[in-house]
Formats: structure tokens, C-alpha cells, sequence
């Protein structure tokens, strides 16, 4: 009896979204007479950071602070219409509309601004820092919050852009029926190396080493928050979760998280990540975002480890100590 070492690869592809109906995503942005933007959408932050993220992408396209900009995602029935937080697609197709949006808001501001100063529109610029000045002089500028003030207290204009973004259709093999079902995608190649106890059955996940094709990190820090937290679930998944272990019979069946087997702090592998930022051409400044992606290449990734190191091939997960020590005693 002794432990044995493997090591296990697994590479994919993965789609941003998908194309019914276009996927359509929408959003709405408003400034109020303070200066201050909220950005109205019916996607629904996850977890995954998609308000962190279309805040930062209005701010930006709006050339104001961060901090000015707010989200609100409260209700579907009274928000803009989206297709739903799902298949990878809040940074493309949400950032999209909400990138959208802002630059039809900024147009409004822009001339309000130039009103105030009399000068034209194109002669302005934002600092970031919640000022509007001529180009090149400095100092003929305003507050972004006194253009907001002036645009609906004196000029009678609604600070405000509508967005939306729609994947144009794809053209469909007339003898064949082949499409492409999707605009962009994102890439992964993941490589895991655990010990198995031919003994037991347990399997130790030791290190885990992936790089990741993101589009552009549009924040880093928060993608690489994701890519260790979708590993982590990913390596769950591959070992320890199953909700139906004996379906359809439930008696043995998990009942609350109590029972619910999943790793704890103490089985969290070592993992280094390397982050490739290839900008998507379609993608608001570039970004696709992780999505689902960062948790589905662990999985095959531990059954070739697992393969790897004794030899045998399991192809029902979880992988089991259980199904391990069972497809050793049917190999001898």
C-alpha cells in the first residue's frame, strides 16, 4: 500500500454568452442635480462582481470618479430589460449596454457643460476628478455636479443615456445548419498535480497551476479573486459535492449544510495563476470576463490527475474514495 503521485491537464474554450434572440442586455444611466449617476439594470450581481465592474465602466465613460457612480439592480419588472446573469455573459453584454448608456449621458453633460461656458461641446474634457474644462485652458472649467445643476434647474435637459447591446445574428449554413452561436470566447490550460492513497481512496489536491485568457482584467485583483474561488468550487465539485448521491432514493441524501460535503479551509490547494489579457475586439474596453469558465477545467484536470496516478479512470463525479478503491479492486 502507498501513496501515489499524478499530475493531470485539461485545456478549454469557453463561450461569452450565447446568441437567442441576440442576448440582449440594457441599461439605463442618470445623473442627478448633484452630479452623482446611477446606473439602473436588471442583471443581477451574483456575486461575481458584475456592479463593481459596470461601475467601473461608467465612471470611466463618463470621465467622472468612481465613487460618484452607484448601481442599482432592484427590480426586473421596473428595470431594464436583460436576459439574465448566466453563461458568462455580465461583463460583455451588461458592461456593453451600460458603456452605452454612459456615453449617451455624457453627450447630455458634455452640453450642458459647454452651455454654461460657452463654448462647443467638442472643446471639452473630463478630468476624472469630477471636473469639465476647455482644452487647453485649464482653467475655464466647471464642476460636474454644477453642469448637472445648470442642465435640469436652467436648460430644461434630463442628464440621462439609454443602452442597449445585441450580439448581431449569425449567418447560418444553408445545407449544413452550422452557426456560430457566439461572438468571442475565453481560453484556460490548467494543470493539477494531487497524491492518491491506494489504501483509502482519498485523494489530496497539492497544487494547482492555470492560466487564464480573460479578454482585458478590467480588475485584476477581483478576476484573480474569481479564478482561486471558481477553483476551489471546481475542485469541490471534482471531489466532494454530490446533492443525489443515491437518487432517486433520499434517505441518504444531504439535508442542509450540515451534512453537505464540500472541502474546508484546511483542503484548499496552493494555486498560481497567470492572467493573459488579449482585449476583445467587441468587448467593453476589451473585457470578457472569467464567468463560469474559472471552476470547469479543474474538473477533468483532477480525473487525468487521479488517472495519472493509479491508473484508474473514473467518469462519475465526485471521485470518490469509495469509487476509487472499487476501480482499483476490478483493475487486479
Amino acid at each position: 500500500m502507498a501513496i501515489h503521485k499524478g499530475r493531470g491537464f485539461a485545456a478549454i474554450n469557453y463561450p461569452i454568452g450565447m446568441n437567442l434572440g441576440g442576448d440582449p442586455s440594457q441599461a439605463l444611466v442618470h445623473s442627478n442635480p448633484d452630479g452623482k449617476f446611477m446606473v439602473a439594470l436588471s442583471a443581477i450581481d451574483l456575486g461575481q462582481g458584475m456592479k463593481s465592474v459596470t461601475r467601473q465602466i461608467a465612471a470611466e465613460t463618463l470621465g467622472v470618479p468612481y465613487d460618484d457612480v452607484y448601481v442599482d439592480t432592484a427590480d426586473s419588472d421596473t428595470g431594464p430589460h436583460d436576459m439574465g446573469s448566466f453563461a458568462s455573459r455580465g461583463t460583455h453584454r451588461v458592461g456593453n449596454a451600460v458603456r452605452r448608456a454612459s456615453e449617451e449621458a455624457r453627450a447630455v453633460l458634455m452640453e450642458a457643460a459647454a452651455e454654461e461656458l460657452e463654448v462647443n461641446p467638442e472643446d471639452l474634457v473630463t478630468d476624472g476628478k469630477g471636473n469639465i474644462h476647455v482644452k487647453g485652458a485649464p482653467s475655464r472649467s466647471i464642476t460636474v455636479g454644477e453642469a448637472s445643476g445648470a442642465a435640469q434647474f436652467k436648460q430644461g435637459r434630463t442628464v440621462s443615456g439609454r443602452g442597449i447591446f445585441l450580439i448581431p445574428m449569425s449567418d447560418v449554413d444553408p445545407e449544413t445548419g452550422e452557426m456560430s452561436p457566439v461572438t468571442c470566447y475565453a481560453h484556460a490550460a490548467l494543470v493539477v498535480d494531487v497524491e492518491v492513497d491506494d489504501e483509502t481512496g482519498e485523494v489530496n489536491v497539492l497544487q494547482i497551476n492555470s492560466a487564464y485568457e480573460v479578454g482585458r482584467a478590467l480588475n485584476p485583483r477581483m478576476v484573480e479573486q474569481q479564478l482561486v474561488g471558481g477553483a476551489w468550487m471546481g475542485m469541490s465539485h471534482a471531489l466532494w459535492e454530490t446533492t443525489e448521491p443515491y437518487y432517486p432514493n433520499r434517505d441518504h441524501g444531504p439535508v442542509d449544510f450540515n451534512e453537505y460535503l464540500m472541502p474546508g479551509p484546511g483542503d484548499i490547494a496552493e494555486h498560481h495563476i497567470a492572467i493573459l489579457e488579449r482585449p476583445a475586439p467587441d468587448g467593453p474596453f476589451g473585457g470578457k470576463g472569467p464567468g463560469e469558465m474559472c471552476a470547469n477545467p479543474v474538473l477533468p484536470a483532477v480525473a487525468n490527475a487521479v488517472y495519472d496516478a493509479v491508473g484508474v479512470e473514473i467518469d462519475d463525479l465526485p471521485i470518490t474514495p469509495e469509487k476509487i478503491l472499487r476501480a482499483l479492486k476490478e483493475r487486479r
